[in-house]
């Protein structure tokens, strides 16, 4: 292998590398906005620049039956306050730029997690 090959290959090691270090940091956050809301309430909660990392509760008092995700990155609802599965379900996955809602008569969402 020639010295301007290996420095080469050397050169788009080191470039990878810091590319991969840089996209892994703690500090990510969402970009976009979440928006909740409740069975037939006026008051919307929106998140934006959310923390990957973690749980988060959705601050609607009685529970969020309404979400609109318009973030580059998708979304796990849940039922619980903190990010546990019920039993009988798992999370509600919602994807990028997707909306939902709750079926009539089941639970509202309390917190999510995001998909990174």
């Amino acid at each position: 292998m020639s010295h301007l090959r290996r420095i080469g290959v050397i050169t788009g090691a080191a470039a990878l590398l810091l590319t991969a270090t840089a996209c892994s940091g703690l500090g990510r956050s969402t970009v976009g906005t979440l928006t909740f809301r409740g069975h037939d309430s006026p008051l919307e909660v929106t998140y934006t620049n959310t923390p990957v990392k973690g749980c988060h509760r959705i601050k609607v008092p009685d529970g969020a039956t309404h979400v609109e995700n318009n973030t580059l990155v998708d979304v796990v609802l849940y039922r619980t306050p903190d990010c546990k599965k019920l039993e009988a379900e798992g999370g509600s996955y919602i994807a990028t730029t997707l909306s939902n809602v709750t079926a009539p008569h089941s639970l509202p969402w309390r917190s999510f997690s995001v998909i990174h």
